[in-house]
């Protein structure tokens, strides 16, 4: 099983499997908060595309966080699951949503100093994280950059669970994801260095792919 020194050297190994995008005015990288701007900041440079940030807010069950509902994302846009959502009562789905709102919010003003609105019709957006765990965060983050406009949307992770895997394979257009052992740990074990990311390191990496 591989292991990882760093997510810049995840980020290297996914750029070298995306290299058919390579150059294409069409293609943007994103990367998924906060750790998954590291590994998109290393393939954006190797692909000589530009680099974004996608900052997506899953909107988790009260008494199940890890249970998505629905996931809010830039631009006002929100993507409901109707079939859990209409088991929560309003006042709990409006608490969620405050509350994630109001994190998206402050994130989107600490990233996007400088930086006009995402905008992503008739792209081709490619989605970069440092795993797949249970695989929620990035499916919303595939059904956000549908909603703003993106003609193809792609995966790339290092290593994710089976079950992730698979989930995204019938979201996403194209999931590129190395590694998925069977006995999949948390994504941390696959990692030497899989330190806690900083909102200084995220503006840092977004201000050298300006």
């Amino acid at each position: 099983m591989t292991t990882y020194r760093d997510r810049a050297e995840a980020g290297r190994m996914l750029a070298g499997r995306l290299t058919d995008l390579a150059g294409r005015p069409d293609v943007v990288v994103l990367g998924l908060v906060r750790g998954g701007v590291l590994v998109a900041q290393v393939i954006a440079e190797r692909l000589g595309v530009p680099m974004d940030v996608l900052v997506v807010r899953k909107l988790g069950v009260p008494w199940a966080p890890e249970v998505a509902y629905g996931a809010l994302g830039p631009g006002g846009v929100q993507v409901l699951n109707e079939m859990v959502a209409g088991r929560l009562s309003e006042a709990d789905r409006a608490e969620v949503r405050q509350r994630e709102q109001t994190e998206l919010d402050r994130r989107e003003s600490r990233y996007r100093v400088g930086r006009p609105p995402l905008g992503l019709t008739g792209k081709s957006a490619v989605i970069a994280d440092d795993g797949l765990a249970t695989g929620a965060t990035a499916r919303a983050a595939v059904q956000v950059a549908r909603h703003l406009g993106a003609a193809r949307v792609i995966v790339a992770v290092p290593v994710g669970s089976r079950e992730a895997y698979e989930m995204l394979a019938a979201e996403a257009d194209q999931v590129v994801c190395p590694e998925t052992p069977p006995d999949f740990a948390a994504v941390g074990a696959y990692y030497d260095d899989f330190h806690e990311v900083s909102d200084d390191e995220v503006t840092v990496a977004l201000t050298a792919t300006a």
